[in-house]
């Protein structure tokens, strides 16, 4: 990426779990605390934020969008429209306002800031609080390539970012989104046959956390299809054939195909439900 955050101004308006993550992120990429406000409701966070990170905080999100060349919205989604009303006035014309709030359209964001105002959506999922997270971003029509590709180099210390379009948005969602729920839930899964089998908890934890881990990374560097990897644990007439076979038997390829077409839907319905 050859944009560079050093030297950008950013607003981060609420700074809840991923605005911060977020936050954490761009300063571990070159952001300069002094280029960064975050709003805040309770003192006592923006006690924590300015402890924590060096950044200035305040509760005016008016005053804190004044100059910024990105505005991160990290509000609740249902305060959103209401804080877009609140800072339409004071933000700079170029002022690129990025979404992380979930289930809002871009249209919503058109109705509530000036005409021509850069929008570029995103949504990231939680591994982005270790550095290892996907973004997906999803640019508005007025934002430009040097909008899009600020955003990036905003996340580029989250992980890695991908852009989709609007349309693709409930099924990134449903992926990769809720996807860490699901590697959680077969870790969790995992670690307890594990139990069954007489391992002692940590141990178990501890296997099936690094099974995922070196799985995952063996996937990556190998860039080899997933099936081809299975298939090499996967000796005829062997333990793992057998250990799949009763996965197969289980459903649970299906059950996984069913989950995320109801993670799917179900985020279209809170966007519908959001307006």
């Amino acid at each position: 990426m050859s944009t560079q955050i050093a030297g950008t101004r950013v607003a981060v308006l609420g700074t809840g779990t991923m605005a911060e993550a977020v936050l954490a992120g761009a300063l571990s990429s070159g952001l300069a605390p002094s280029d960064v406000v975050a709003t805040v409701r309770r003192p006592e966070r923006g006690a924590e934020l300015a402890d924590r990170y060096g950044v200035a905080t305040t509760s005016d999100n008016a005053q804190a969008v004044a100059g910024a060349r990105i505005v991160l919205v990290g509000v609740k989604p249902k305060d959103v429209a209401a804080v877009l009303d609140t800072v339409a006035g004071s933000l700079e014309p170029d002022a690129v306002v990025v979404s992380v709030a979930v289930g809002l359209p871009l249209s919503l964001y058109a109705r509530h800031l000036p005409d021509g105002q850069p929008v570029v959506r995103t949504m990231p999922n939680t591994p982005a609080q270790v550095g290892a997270g996907v973004t997906a971003l999803v640019a508005g029509p007025t934002a430009g390539e040097d909008d899009v590709a600020l955003v990036e180099a905003l996340l580029a210390g989250t992980g890695e970012t991908l852009r989709i379009t609007e349309k693709e948005i409930d099924a990134f969602g449903a992926l990769a989104g809720s996807g860490p729920a699901y590697v959680f839930y077969v870790v969790d899964a995992m670690a307890e046959a594990g139990v069954l089998l007489g391992l002692t908890r940590d141990v178990a934890r501890r296997l099936a956390v690094q099974t995922v881990l070196g799985s995952g990374r063996l996937l990556d560097e190998t860039g080899e299809h997933p099936a081809i990897l299975r298939e090499k644990v996967s000796s005829p007439g062997g333990t793992t054939i057998q250990a799949l076979k009763r996965l197969d038997d289980g459903g649970v390829r299906a059950a996984f195909l069913a989950a995320l077409e109801a993670a799917r839907d179900r985020s279209a319905e809170l966007a519908a439900e959001l307006g």
